[in-house]
C-alpha cells in the first residue's frame, strides 16, 4: 500500500482530484489531496499563496506520515513537489509528474512557461491584490481540450485566482538532495499548456527512471482519471 499526497497545478484546488482519489483508494492505497493555502474553498485568501509556504505546508504533510509518500504534482504543483524533495528526499518514496513542471535550479514558473513554445494562448488576467485569473472561455482550448465538456464546465466553475508570487519565485534544487530522489513522469500527449516536446526537455534535464505517456489533454484527472490511476500505482510499485 502506498500514501499519494496529490498536489494541484495553477487555479485548481484538491477539487481537481476527486475523480482519481478515489481510483487509488479502491486499489488499497491512502490518497491525500491538501488544500493549498489560497486555493480552492480556502480561494478567499488566495493573494496570502506562496510558492514558499506551499513548500512549508506540503513538508509538513509529509512529515506526518509514518511512512515515506509518493507525491504528485501537476502542472504548477511541480515545482511545489521538487521544492519539498530539495527540503526532506528521506521522507519520499518518489515523485510524480503528471504534465507538470520539471523545472531546473534556479528557474521559475513564469520564466519556464514563457519560453515553451507551440502552447495555446491563453488570456490571463491580473488583479490588483497580486493574483491572476485565466480567461473562462480559454479554459476548454488550452487545459481541457480532450475532457468531456460536463467536466469542462465543472472545472470553469471551480477555478480560482492564483497568487502571482507563486508564478515568479524560483525553486532552489540540489543533485545532492532533490536529485537523489527517484522521479517518475506522466506524459500528457495532447498537451496544449505544456506540449510533448516540452515536458521531454525537462525530462532531459532531470532525467526520470519511469515516464508513461497519456493520449489526453493537459488535465488529466478530469480526461482520463482512470488511465492516469493506473500510471501513479504502477509507478508506485518496487522498481525490483
Amino acid at each position: 500500500m502506498a500514501t499519494f499526497i496529490l498536489i494541484p497545478g495553477a487555479w485548481h484546488g484538491a477539487w481537481c482530484w476527486e475523480r482519481v482519489a478515489p481510483l487509488l483508494e479502491a486499489d488499497g492505497h491512502r490518497a491525500i489531496a491538501p488544500e493549498l493555502t489560497g486555493m480552492g474553498e480556502d480561494r478567499a485568501r488566495a493573494a496570502e499563496g506562496t510558492l514558499t509556504g506551499w513548500i512549508d505546508q506540503i513538508t509538513a504533510c509529509v512529515e506526518a506520515e509514518p511512512e515515506p509518500v509518493v507525491l504528485v504534482g501537476h502542472s504548477r504543483g511541480g515545482a511545489v513537489i521538487s521544492g519539498v524533495a530539495e527540503r526532506r528526499p528521506d521522507r519520499i518514496l518518489r515523485l510524480v509528474y503528471a504534465a507538470a513542471l520539471l523545472l531546473r535550479d534556479g528557474v521559475a514558473v513564469r520564466d519556464q512557461l514563457g519560453g515553451v513554445a507551440d502552447a495555446t494562448p491563453t488570456r490571463i488576467h491580473k488583479d490588483d491584490d497580486g493574483t491572476c485569473r485565466v480567461e473562462p472561455d480559454d479554459v476548454a482550448a488550452a487545459l481541457y481540450n480532450t475532457t468531456d465538456p460536463a467536466w469542462v464546465a465543472r472545472a470553469v466553475a471551480q477555478l480560482g485566482p492564483e497568487p502571482r508570487v507563486a508564478l515568479r519565485t524560483p525553486v532552489s534544487l540540489s543533485a545532492e538532495r532533490f536529485g537523489r530522489v527517484p522521479r517518475g513522469y506522466v506524459e500528457c500527449a495532447q498537451d496544449r499548456t505544456i506540449p510533448l516536446a516540452a515536458q521531454r526537455a525537462m525530462q532531459a534535464d532531470w532525467p526520470c527512471d519511469r515516464a508513461v505517456t497519456l493520449d489526453c489533454d493537459h488535465s488529466p484527472f478530469y480526461s482520463a482519471p482512470a488511465d492516469l490511476a493506473r500510471a501513479l500505482i504502477a509507478m508506485a510499485a518496487p522498481t525490483d
